[in-house]
């Protein structure tokens, strides 16, 4: 019988490539595929999950044109700086909140209906976004898009990668940050269009439920993962999914969809002796068996610390402030049309997001990381050197002055174009490197810990954007432009230095190879030397 391994669990249920562990039938099975480039039913339902990115990307970005074109609809006065922040963060606060929970009912409902219920938040946030008077009220609607937010910035991932062919996974896991930056894109130029109307970010917010309807509609015709209908025990819904998956790329799909069933429901056992062994030897009645594991044991605990430190620095480095107040940036830097200037950041955001989708697995993740870090140290640095010669206006937050007065008012145009290229500088290196690595998470984790890993992780991504679209504006204020750039190049210099320490490189890898690199230690060498000796014997 073909030897069956972790290659086929959980996120990645699914035969992967074969790196020469394989043998007879399983290679000659993995070879074929690897010629295939996916089939409709895989790229449709790829697609269709991708709608919640699209939303994700919108209502994130949408935002920021939304702050300077408010005025004083709401609550009858300007808005001030802890309005602003408030009104961000508590999306990516609620977005915390609903991560972690969002993991364990896709376990109980399914990752299909999880789906479905951020779309109807998605909805329900962006009606109330658009009526409303307050401020209140708008954090409010903003509280109820970070649900949605929560849920599929987890499940969307964890859906797609069950489904997809494992030689395909990574970039399809990668179209969903497409879509995200995608959705930012269009909630630009949509901030743009309406941004002369009057209250036109009512249509800016409001429209976001547009796309949240059509994918509820989708979701009639979008199948369950093979994983959860086997772990349901509904194994003939799972095969004939397993066999839509897999059609067209192998001449016979029956052979190999029988593989994978018994490679999960063998996972599905495994990770049910694994937290039976877990209870039986702890101690503590306070913690579920699987976060004990996580914490406790050395090669669990090494892989959520390093999904956990990418996260964190995926936020910390500042990146979302710019999805968040570029737009308000750029007012006070005088450009003509602030919310126009934005959309070369969001612009910029999808083009190198799509070149990460084609450097990702032929640079490896590691590799690209330790390379994009250091420009976009660069690019901080280049951005608060440019706002020492910029005047600003007293208040961040003042509308006294126009925009611009046809000579760039009191900020130096020659300055706000260097900020303009540091920042654009510093969101292509982003969007190649710490824009798409660190939601690889699910690779690190084997199958016993990996959903409750991949929530932790995910809920420390959110909970860095939370701090950091509260505490920007302040920073502004208390630090100048120029100190509060400084403090996000620190904090990107520190992050290369704790990846150059820990993240070992698993392109290429099997899942059981990752979890063999952690098992006594970091395993840095031990994955360069692999991927080294595969490079040399030409995939072997």
């Amino acid at each position: 019988m073909t030897s069956l391994h972790d290659d086929t669990a959980v996120n990645a249920p699914l035969i992967t490539a074969d790196h020469g562990e394989g043998q007879g039938d399983n290679r000659r099975v993995s070879t074929s595929i690897l010629q295939s480039s996916g089939n409709a039913f895989v790229w449709a339902l790829t697609l269709s999950a991708c709608v919640s990115g699209l939303l994700f990307g919108f209502d994130t970005g949408v935002i920021s044109g939304t702050l300077v074109s408010i005025g004083t609809d709401l609550s009858s006065r300007e808005l001030t700086n802890l309005d602003k922040g408030l009104i961000t963060s508590c999306t990516s606060l609620f977005a915390l909140i609903a991560s972690p929970g969002a993991g364990v009912l896709a376990d109980k409902w399914g990752r299909k209906n999880i789906i479905l219920c951020a779309d109807a938040l998605f909805t329900l946030g962006a009606l109330w976004q658009a009526f409303t008077t307050s401020v209140w009220g708008m954090i409010f609607g903003r509280s109820i898009v970070g649900l949605a937010i929560g849920g599929a910035s987890l499940i969307v991932p964890l859906y797609i990668s069950e489904l997809a062919p494992g030689h395909l996974r990574g970039r399809l896991v990668t179209v969903s940050l497409l879509f995200i930056t995608g959705g930012q894109v269009i909630a630009y130029v949509i901030g743009w269009l309406f941004s002369a109307r009057v209250s036109g970010w009512r249509w800016m917010v409001g429209l976001g439920a547009v796309p949240a309807l059509a994918q509820l509609i989708m979701l009639m015709f979008m199948p369950e993962t093979p994983r959860y209908l086997a772990k349901a025990q509904r194994e003939m819904e799972a095969k004939a999914v397993l066999g839509k998956v897999y059609r067209g790329m192998v001449p016979d799909t029956t052979i190999l969809v029988n593989e994978v069933m018994l490679a999960i429901k063998k996972e599905i056992l495994e990770e049910e002796e694994a937290h039976v062994n877990i209870k039986s030897t702890s101690s503590s009645r306070f913690f579920p068996p699987t976060l004990q594991s996580l914490l406790l044991h050395p090669p669990h605990a090494r892989a959520l610390t390093i999904a956990c430190s990418l996260q964190a620095l995926q936020q910390a480095c500042g990146f979302n402030v710019l999805m968040y107040f570029s737009a308000t940036i750029f007012q006070m830097l005088r450009f003509d049309s602030p919310t126009l200037t934005s959309l070369s950041v969001a612009g910029t955001n999808f083009i190198f997001t799509i070149a990460a989708f084609h450097l990702i697995d032929r640079i490896g993740r590691r590799k690209i990381l330790l390379i994009t870090i250091p420009l976009m140290v660069v690019a901080l640095l280049a951005c608060a050197a440019s706002f020492v010669f910029v005047r600003l206006p007293n208040s961040h937050h003042s509308r006294d002055e126009p925009p611009n007065d046809g000579a760039a008012g009191n900020a130096s145009r020659l300055p706000a174009i260097c900020i303009l290229l540091s920042i654009l500088l510093y969101v292509s290196t982003y969007a190649t490197g710490l824009g798409v690595v660190p939601w690889q998470q699910s690779e690190l984790f084997p199958l016993s810990v990996r959903s409750v890993g991949s929530s932790l992780a995910t809920a420390t991504n959110w909970g860095c954007n939370t701090i950091v679209g509260l505490t920007f504006l302040p920073m502004m204020d208390l630090l100048t432009p120029q100190w509060t750039f400084v403090c996000y190049a620190a904090i990107c210099a520190v992050g290369w230095c704790v990846i150059w320490r820990i993240y070992p490189e698993t392109m290429g890898l099997a899942l059981e190879e990752v979890g063999d690199l952690l098992r006594h230690g970091w395993g840095i060498k031990e994955s360069t030397d692999r991927l080294k000796r595969r490079t040399m014997g030409g995939g072997s």
